[in-house]
């Protein structure tokens, strides 16, 4: 029997909030039935296992990271719209890095079909459209996009940037960077 007050949708919640104070990968079904002073047991009503429970978090941050995006994006075109997009993806990854890593996680393709992965790409290629980019070139872009944003932002979180002494702080090394891609962009070399 499903102990009151508990649900999939609650333990989902929790477990987010968990894997931002404590890492994405520490978030166990033993950590959340602590955190709400029940027995393992007590959980497995509602959620499967922790794989379960992770693909379950994976699926709100997507979503989360989703609507951020799509706010950010809303009525911006060109450089414009790829530094509100940027901008959306790293401010998440730096309120919610539990959640940010939940985001990556590789999810079963009817899971993922499900979820808000594909308005990710939806947004990305709205994006390219102000940069005049056609398949197969467009396609080329949304990866390019998607290994500077994360790995700029994994770098930083990481402390990746902490150790050089730069002339330049990593806030203006991110605005270069999108300028550099934005540059690039605007003259996609022809195949």
């Amino acid at each position: 029997m499903a102990r009151a007050g508990l649900s999939a949708e609650r333990l989902t919640r929790a477990a987010a909030e968990l894997a931002d104070e404590v890492g994405f990968e520490n978030v166990t079904v033993s950590a959340l039935a602590r955190r709400f002073g029940v027995k393992d047991a007590s959980l497995y009503s509602h959620v499967k296992n922790v794989q379960d429970l992770r693909t379950r978090v994976a699926v709100l941050a997507l979503a989360e990271l989703a609507d951020r995006a799509a706010a950010a994006l809303a009525g911006r075109a060109g450089k414009d719209a790829l530094v509100a997009f940027a901008g959306a993806y790293r401010r998440y990854a730096k309120e919610h890095p539990g959640r940010y890593t939940a985001a990556r996680l590789r999810l079963d393709p009817e899971t993922a079909a499900a979820s808000a992965a594909g308005r990710h790409a939806e947004m990305m290629r709205a994006l390219l459209r102000g940069y005049h980019l056609a398949e197969p070139d467009q396609t080329d872009a949304v990866r390019l996009l998607g290994s500077v944003f994360h790995g700029y932002v994994s770098l930083e979180e990481a402390g990746g940037f902490d150790h050089s002494r730069a002339a330049r702080d990593v806030e203006a090394s991110w605005h270069r960077a999108l300028d550099a891609v934005d540059a690039l962009l605007r003259n996609w070399p022809p195949a």
